[in-house]
């Protein structure tokens, strides 16, 4: 793969992604494990594959769609319905997990309907699903390096507060921590971040990978920082490594990233059973 790479255009570009995928994914998804979020990144999923489809639908009837980057509708409905969760945890104060299911079942029956009102797509549904190597385009690029900055850019700026907040949320909102703005904020960012992380993973696996290599880092890991440090590296492996076998394999990546994702783990708690590593608990640095 490492000499196709100077030769064909699209593993460079899938290449790219992968590396800011495996950088931005663990990185936020740090947060969202910490503040028992997981299964959000599903909810958010599944919208953005109903925006995604919607748009391949509207691109056989109105020309302007036809020539733009489903991506983009799918991020404006990934980011819409981070809106509607925080809206529902709202609605359902003692039950906020309801949010998640509602979301994620308004995700999958509008993007059934979308797919069989459509006569074929320009896209293979695998690779929604799924991910795939070919997929990935040069203004995708530009799309997933925006991203990764800003998110980048937002965690630098607000990591105290969003530390805060997520090892102590009643805390943080009497302390006087503008906790709304922040959530919604938070939302924001993770929406993003899966909607651009869909086209190397795909729909059904993307939540994998924010949260499978946070989970191995949480193992052995005792502070927050080398928390996010360890699950970076994680996603790195298993992001590159999974993009070089799906490649020599002629698979679809995201089952591969999430595969070795999964191995990351069982080695890591292998190591702890045989007392090569040792379980820590992760600790709010205050300081």
């Amino acid at each position: 793969m490492i000499t196709d790479l100077f030769t064909y255009s699209f593993l460079r570009y899938a290449f790219i992604a992968a590396v800011v995928i495996g950088f931005t994914a663990p990185l936020i998804g740090s947060f969202v494990v910490v503040r028992r979020m997981s299964l959000i990144a599903d909810a958010l999923s599944h919208m953005t594959l109903a925006g995604i489809s919607f748009s391949l639908f509207l691109g056989q009837y109105i020309l302007l769609f036809s020539d733009l980057n489903p991506l983009y509708l799918g991020t404006l409905v990934s980011v819409l319905a981070a809106l509607g969760l925080n809206w529902l945890r709202g609605k359902y104060v003692h039950f906020q997990e309801l949010s998640i299911p509602i979301m994620m079942s308004a995700g999958m029956g509008l993007s059934a309907i979308f797919i069989s009102l459509s006569r074929g797509f320009s896209i293979d549904l695998s690779t929604l699903l799924f991910g795939s190597i070919s997929a990935v385009s040069l203004s995708d690029i530009w799309m997933i390096l925006a991203v990764a900055g800003f998110t980048l850019l937002v965690i630098i700026v607000f990591y105290k507060q969003l530390l805060f907040l997520s090892f102590d949320e009643e805390q943080a909102k009497v302390s006087g921590l503008p906790s709304t703005m922040l959530h919604v904020l938070f939302m924001f960012v993770v929406a993003l971040v899966i909607a651009v992380s869909m086209r190397i993973v795909g729909t059904l696996l993307v939540s994998s990978l924010i949260t499978l290599p946070v989970a191995a880092a949480l193992r052995f890991t005792s502070s927050f920082k080398q928390t996010i440090l360890w699950s970076i590296v994680f996603g790195e492996v298993a992001t590159i490594g999974g993009l070089i076998l799906a490649y020599e394999l002629d698979v679809a990546p995201g089952g591969v990233i999430v595969l070795l994702a999964v191995l990351i783990l069982a080695v890591v708690m292998l190591a702890e059973r045989l007392g090569l590593a040792r379980k820590k608990e992760v600790r709010y640095e205050g300081n």
